[in-house]
């Protein structure tokens, strides 16, 4: 980052009198209230005590660091194939479906996550492949989108957790619908450690993509059944 990019940051963030735009389970995001066009992602407070207690005594003895979803996500940033797009200088194809992230800053409710606010060519804020998909079911325009991002965690080994479409955002902004995922980068300790083995990564993203096609046929059609009982059905 340059200079002026760290001077920037050095100023925290006031966040007390907002109210967030989004949330999941363990984070609160945020427009940034100095820049609208940055996302601030702030851990929930409580959520890491919360999953910790409900932790097995074996998985307790790891710690709470790894429960904390924005350190996970600065960590997954520097995953071999990012740091790889990032120095062969094809940062135009890495955020072509990854919100441009900028790091860790400090604001009133604590250290955030700040990226790239993404929004639809109309200025709204993009919304999640879930809401569409709810909304007015898989479009062809959005089948494409589907398989325009597939192909790109394919071609470019870009390591994931499950795919849910309540993480994925789409935008319009470039004139066709496109996928961006916004949270849920990078993968376990374990499968990370395995990227750089021959094949590896290839099969762990084609599992992950399956997987993710049979989500999105519950999202659409759950024939009643709960997400659990319609895996094993299929």
């Amino acid at each position: 980052m340059d200079s002026a990019h760290n001077q920037y940051h050095q100023a925290e963030a006031n966040l007390d009198s907002l109210l967030p735009f989004a949330q999941g389970a363990n984070r609160f995001c945020f427009q940034h209230p100095d820049n609208p066009d940055r996302c601030l992602k702030v851990i929930r407070p409580g959520s890491i005590q919360a999953r910790y207690q409900k932790q097995s005594v074996v998985k307790r003895l790891l710690g709470k660091a790894r429960l904390n979803d924005n350190t996970q996500e600065l960590r997954a940033h520097q995953q071999p194939a990012i740091r790889r797009l990032i120095q062969t200088g094809n940062e135009e194809s890495l955020w072509s479906h990854l919100p441009k992230f900028y790091g860790r800053v400090a604001t009133t409710l604590g250290p955030a996550n700040e990226s790239e606010m993404l929004r639809c060519k109309d200025g709204n804020i993009a919304p999640t492949l879930e809401f569409l998909i709810r909304g007015g079911g898989l479009t062809p325009e959005l089948l494409e989108a589907i398989q325009r991002f597939e192909n790109w965690l394919t071609a470019n080994r870009i390591l994931t957790r499950n795919l849910l479409p309540h993480n994925l955002v789409v935008t319009d902004r470039t004139g066709q619908p496109e996928l961006f995922l916004v949270d849920g980068l990078g993968a376990p300790a374990i499968p990370q450690a395995l990227a750089s083995a021959p094949g590896w990564s290839e099969r762990y993203i084609e599992r992950k993509v399956r997987r993710f096609e049979k989500r999105l046929a519950w999202e659409q059609d759950s024939q009643g059944h709960s997400w659990k009982h319609f895996q094993r059905l299929r």
